[in-house]
């Protein structure tokens, strides 16, 4: 080809490229953000709150650095303590872990603090399913959440909370017509994010597993719902991972306790990381106009 050619086609390729970008919606760093925000949100979890490593210690600074942020209010995505599930788990390990939480979560009584129910919350060894600590109406009570599933809003957004802890990491048939109902019902163009602990798509789930099963039948109503719908945190995976479908931002934002408040096992990569994670918490940038941006920050450990 000519060197006239080739400056030709280069030209012609950068224009297609920059319309293509342009068509895009708008997602980044939080840094780069000038316009001003409607809402600016934290998003923490898998805290996995426990005694030892200074893990309260821990956590309450970076509550106190993440509310320094002037954030309207916070987003806890679940496994909030470090574990009520396993078989061996007694009592008083339950409340313990609670008084744990309790006493870091009153450092920013100042904020609202909207949870969502982690696989590691609920304690399915009580001596039986009528003992007032087992399951999930526990978590509720602890959380201080209206029920395993709501929804709020704050300003022209809307906020869903799902729990995705049922049957092979999905919502239940109840939950998901509530999901089509609150979605149908709300006014045209109304801005919405939702949160579950799982990963509702994303690049995780591949790596590592544990995403929402039922993400083929979410996507299909997401998109039914795509005036609305924009952005889909979640946990779990303790990675970090943006991944954009149908004009959705679906953010599993890494865990606060990175590789559970240990050293890591990436030494390469720096202390307290998680494959190639660092412990670390998000913070989102709800414009009025739907647009979001999520930045974030990472946090490895001294």
């Amino acid at each position: 080809m000519k060197r006239r050619q080739l400056i030709k086609s280069a030209g012609l390729m950068a224009g297609l490229l920059a319309t293509a970008k342009a068509g895009l919606p708008e997602v980044g760093n939080a840094k780069k953000d000038k316009k001003k925000a409607a809402l600016r949100v934290a998003h923490i979890t898998d805290v996995h709150i426990r005694e030892g490593d200074n893990a309260p210690e821990r956590f309450t600074k970076y509550l106190k650095e993440i509310k320094d942020q002037q954030v309207d209010f916070f987003l806890n995505g679940g496994d909030s303590i470090n574990d009520a599930s396993y078989d061996n788990v007694k009592r008083e390990q339950v409340i313990q872990q609670w008084a744990l939480w309790d006493k870091c979560v009153a450092t920013i009584s100042s904020h609202e603090v909207h949870s969502c129910i982690g696989n590691h919350d609920t304690w399915w060894a009580a001596p039986s399913k009528t003992d007032e600590m087992y399951g999930k109406d526990y978590v509720v009570q602890r959380l201080k959440i209206p029920a395993r599933y709501y929804s709020f809003q704050k300003k022209n957004w809307h906020f869903i909370i799902l729990d995705g802890n049922n049957k092979g990491i999905s919502l239940d048939d109840e939950q998901f017509q509530w999901l089509e109902k609150t979605l149908a019902d709300l006014p045209a163009n109304t801005p919405t994010l939702l949160m579950s602990h799982y990963p509702i798509l994303g690049t995780t789930p591949i790596l590592v597993g544990g995403g929402h099963s039922d993400h083929k039948k979410l996507k299909d109503l997401f998109y039914k719902h795509r005036d609305k719908v924009k952005v889909c945190l979640s946990g779990h995976n303790h990675l970090y991972d943006e991944t954009h479908y149908n004009n959705v931002l679906y953010c599993c934002n890494g865990a606060m306790s990175g590789f559970w408040w240990g050293k890591g096992d990436k030494e390469s990569a720096g202390p307290g990381y998680y494959l190639e994670t660092p412990p670390g918490y998000a913070i989102l940038n709800l414009h009025e106009d739907g647009t979001v941006t999520n930045e974030y920050f990472a946090k490895p450990y001294i």
